[in-house]
């Protein structure tokens, strides 16, 4: 329909989908309990930030700055979006070095740590690579750009890390190229419901303040509908 010439602009503001249709989706690998048992960090917002200069910095570097990061009270450090395999930090180097970070982190304050490696690649071969490689280091949790890298892909990332304990943050970059647009492209609460339905235990969903867009009432919606029930009961 987006493509017939007759029509200037459309937007998706909304899907109602059937019941029987979401239930042939798994939805987030484990979800917001499990992933609080897993921190063992109960009744309080888990605290974390992304790692910058988001670029440029080596993966030994990075990896010092995730240590200091946990070490100094946080509990989640993170990849940015970009974040992926350049010349001055390939992938496995960074997984290496964040690892040893957050092992380090958590012997020296006793708490349970996590870092998000983005696990995002030009293949989904390479992306289950970075996934298993994850894994056998131990880590808590791995990171997809779902819009980028496609709903297939995440999808496919979702069950991995439902078979294999692995918590799955996602990062909705190139969103606003969809949603921004008052007049023409897909409400961002479409995307979050394909996004639950494909696979992710939680998702950037807009900041209210801060420098990211998003509207206070909006906002909160997106998060009041990645918490509920999808199927009511």
């Amino acid at each position: 329909v987006f493509g017939f010439k007759a029509l200037r602009a459309l937007r998706l503001e909304d899907l109602r989908i059937p019941p029987a249709y979401v239930k042939t989706f798994q939805g987030p690998p484990h979800g917001i309990q499990v992933e609080r048992d897993k921190l063992n960090k109960y009744g309080r917002p888990l605290l974390g930030c992304t790692i910058k200069p988001k670029l440029g910095l080596s993966a030994k570097n990075y990896g010092r700055a995730v240590y200091e990061c946990l070490r100094g009270g946080l509990d989640f450090t993170k990849d940015d979006e970009n974040v992926n395999s350049q010349p001055f930090m390939r992938w496995r180097d960074r997984f290496l070095f964040c690892a040893e970070a957050l092992y380090k982190a958590q012997a020296e304050t006793g708490e349970i740590k996590g870092h998000y490696l983005n696990a995002t690649a030009g293949t989904n071969e390479d992306m289950m690579k970075r996934a298993v490689f994850a894994r056998e280091l131990g880590v808590p949790i791995v990171m997809h750009d779902y819009l980028t890298g496609g709903f297939t892909a995440n999808t496919s990332l979702a069950h991995y890390c439902r078979d294999n304990g692995l918590l799955l943050h996602i990062h909705r970059a190139m969103h606003a190229v969809i949603d921004r647009q008052k007049n023409h492209g897909i409400h961002f609460r479409v995307l979050a419901k394909a996004l639950r339905m494909s696979g992710g235990d939680h998702i950037h969903s807009g900041t209210v303040v801060g420098k990211l867009e998003g509207e206070r009432d909006i906002t909160l919606g997106f998060v009041d509908l990645l918490r509920d029930d999808f199927v009511e009961k």
